[in-house]
């Protein structure tokens, strides 16, 4: 469960640091369960991701900001409003998968780790 709630946060990384710094690096590596091995570490991740979100977002003014094209790691560019899609989509993904897990867990129908 808690796997697939850093990769929804990764994803956001991801796609918020490409855009706020060119930094398109797949931060699976440092959400590792080695180094992300305290609830503190995790929280301390999670709030980078949202501050790495929330800076991303107050770049852009109006709607038609979300039609800019950005500059992705294969080349080309894509419109901002395209890659903000597939990122909820992805996220919302994996925190679907975290929320099917706890319930498996809760409802004893599968062993906690």
């Amino acid at each position: 469960m808690g796997h697939h709630l850093l990769r929804s946060a990764a994803t956001v990384e991801r796609t918020f640091g490409g855009i706020t710094a060119n930094l398109w690096d797949d931060p699976f590596e440092w959400t590792l369960p080695e180094n992300l091995s305290t609830i503190e570490l995790v929280n301390e991740y999670l709030e980078e991701v949202e501050a790495t979100r929330r800076r991303a977002f107050a770049r852009f003014e109006q709607d038609s900001d979300l039609l800019k094209e950005v500059l992705v790691p294969t080349g080309n560019t894509r419109p901002l409003i395209v890659l903000w899609t597939e990122t909820l989509v992805k996220a919302a993904d994996y925190q679907g998968r975290a929320i099917a897990t706890l319930s498996l867990i809760s409802d004893g129908r599968f062993p906690s780790p």
